[in-house]
């Protein structure tokens, strides 16, 4: 198992720059990271389990086959990053400083909390999007297409122009939510109707 220092080795841990870096299998468990700037770098099969980044930024990042579970991310920004066949279990996004043009593909994202976060076309297809919490989450133009989103909330969210095509287990209701040209495939689309007052026969 990698400890910290295997990260930057002979660096210091504040106000660094990793670019273009390449990690391999490096294993973090309840460690504190703090003030480093990913940039350009690769995450492969990695595994962040109760890990700390305090202050950090990654721009222009892949992480493939990693896992990160119940990570804390204080104060950190999330730019252009990619999240393939990853575990992202367990992570309070709303602590994030910055998250914008990121996507998740063939990801399990259960677990997690966006609530109130203006998150415009982000991606998560082909993902488990399990008992997420996006209430008051502006999801504009998001493509969540074949994702599973069982359990997870939708209040007050905002899914204009939004990819559902081939999603399942949603349930939304479209009288508190904010549903202007979004996308939904049959049979599926007909659990919209669940909310309301009204008899298919």
């Amino acid at each position: 198992m990698s400890s910290l220092s295997d990260i930057i080795p002979s660096m210091t841990f504040t106000e660094e720059t990793c670019y273009q870096e390449n990690f391999t299998r490096l294993a973090l468990s309840d460690e504190t990271v703090k003030s480093i700037t990913y940039e350009e770098c690769t995450f492969d099969s990695c595994s962040f389990i109760s890990t700390k980044f305090v202050n950090c930024r990654f721009t222009t990042c892949k992480f493939t086959d990693c896992t990160l579970s119940a990570v804390s991310l204080l104060n950190c920004r999330f730019t252009e990053v990619n999240f393939n066949d990853c575990k992202v279990i367990g992570i309070d996004w709303t602590k994030t400083q910055e998250f914008e043009d990121i996507t998740f593909k063939h990801c399990q994202l259960n677990y997690s909390n966006f609530k109130l976060m203006k998150i415009p076309k982000t991606k998560m297809t082909d993902c488990e999007v399990k008992d997420v919490d996006f209430s008051e989450a502006d999801l504009t133009k998001g493509d969540f297409k074949n994702s599973d989103f069982e359990k997870t909330r939708f209040f007050k969210t905002n899914l204009t122009e939004a990819n559902f095509k081939g999603a399942k287990n949603y349930l939304i209701d479209p009288t508190i939510n904010t549903l202007k040209k979004t996308r939904f495939s049959y049979p599926e689309v007909l659990t919209l109707l669940n909310g309301l007052d009204i008899i298919i026969e």
